[in-house]
């Protein structure tokens, strides 16, 4: 699917937006022109001066009587109850509906490691994000401390205020450590978003791919740039789904076996990939692929592109700059998606994490599961399985049918697997 530089990228651009408007039912503050207006730095100072959050009471305390019923003597009948089934907690506090945000600060989104504080702002946004799209509390938390040990015991005490935790930003391959070992000890949900939610998302987007250009997830053959946080959750779900064709490509070339040092994460990930037995560099694994999946800050050239098989898939995930400039990808790929909201497909993870969370919360689920993480993408592919377009394979993040939809699926999925924790 080829297309001028000047025809191509905007056309779409332009069908996105038109396209987000109307699912959402929100024009929203525009130039002129009908495109968006630019948003401007006095604007985003304005928008977080004071924080973006607060907490409120849902109840009235407008007299001694209402004291009574929230605060003390009431408060006693409820503690003493939780104290007898500590299962009530859920019932009678917010835990059942509270989810911890929790980050060391050392992989926010394209800045890296900018330390706890600078990260809370980006906590505080993932908390509006539970609130508006799964009627979810998300609490911002920020930990001063890198290490894995006192990461895990530090969350694992805080635990008991939850119903469940969303760890964020924390870098390879340290997050895999600290999820494995909260997911082990907790008997509430644990969830690093930066792998399994954009791992999610892009497995939804990839389906609906293959269904508008009649392919097969089987018969695929990937090469996914990056081996952090996404890029080995993205690989795992994949093989899950169904590809079994997968290359990942690093800052030091494919990886296999063969290849000295591999840490235990890559070890493993050589072990699940790369069928054929590839080596050498990116431009090697390349060669007649027909679908690029990029989560790392890596950059291609046009030669690249164009020494994969006729109209590829190319899923750009880079942010702000996709590894693909986006008028060689529209001019090469036969589906392009990319991480950014000012071009059509954008992968985006709120596609996902706030469904997750409220069904697998309604399901009274103890851990996420790869079944609930199945659901989801295919929840989240069948919301538009009916009005693909090549600038259209995955829903707005605005679109209100898709937490309702992942929630619903990933509740089934949990209450069906037994390994999630649920209650029947």
């Amino acid at each position: 699917m080829a297309h001028d530089d000047n025809d191509g990228s905007m056309s779409l651009r332009d069908a996105a937006a038109q396209d987000e408007r109307a699912t959402t039912g929100q024009a929203g503050a525009t130039n002129g022109n009908g495109s968006l207006a630019a948003v401007t730095g006095d604007e985003v100072f304005r928008a977080h001066e004071g924080g973006k959050l607060i907490t409120a009471s849902k109840i009235g305390l407008d007299s001694v009587r209402d004291l009574s019923i929230a605060y003390t003597p009431g408060v006693a009948l409820v503690c003493e109850a939780i104290h007898d089934d500590p299962e009530q907690a859920r019932k009678y506090t917010w835990t059942g509906n509270n989810v911890a945000i929790i980050s060391d600060g050392t992989a926010v989104l394209g800045l890296g490691d900018i330390g706890p504080k600078a990260a809370l702002p980006v906590m505080e946004g993932k908390a509006q994000l539970f609130g508006r799209f799964a009627g979810l509390n998300g609490v911002p938390i920020v930990l001063d401390t890198t290490d894995v040990d006192e990461l895990v015991e530090t969350i694992a005490r805080l635990a008991p205020s939850f119903g469940g935790i969303n760890l964020e930003d924390i870098s390879a391959p340290r997050c895999f450590e600290v999820e494995k070992r909260l997911d082990e000890a907790l008997d509430i949900p644990v969830f690093h978003d930066d792998q399994h939610g954009t791992a999610i998302v892009i497995t939804a987007g990839l389906r609906n791919a293959c269904k508008l250009m009649d392919r097969r997830l089987e018969d695929l053959r990937v090469v996914i740039s990056g081996a952090g946080a996404a890029g080995v959750a993205t690989t795992r779900m994949l093989l899950a789904a169904g590809v079994t064709d997968i290359v990942v490509v690093d800052s030091r070339g494919i990886i296999h076996s063969d290849r000295e040092p591999l840490n235990d994460v890559k070890a493993k990930l050589a072990g699940l990939t790369n069928p054929r037995g590839l080596r050498g560099s990116i431009s090697d694994a390349l060669k007649d692929a027909d679908t690029f999946i990029g989560v790392s800050a890596g950059h291609l050239t046009g030669e690249q592109v164009a020494s994969m098989a006729d109209g590829p898939f190319l899923f750009s995930l880079a942010n702000p700059n996709p590894e693909i400039p986006q008028d060689i990808a529209m001019k090469y790929g036969s589906i392009v998606a990319t991480g950014r909201s000012d071009y059509p497909n954008q992968i985006n993870n709120v596609l996902a994490f706030p469904g997750i969370f409220k069904g697998a919360l309604n399901a009274g689920a103890t851990r996420i599961t790869k079944s609930m993480k199945l659901a989801a993408a295919r929840a989240i592919a069948a919301v538009v399985a009916d009005e693909l377009r090549p600038d259209r394979i995955i829903p707005s993040p605005l679109d209100p049918r898709v937490a309702p939809a992942v929630t619903a699926a990933v509740e089934v999925a949990a209450r069906n697997d037994s390994t999630s924790g649920a209650k029947s």
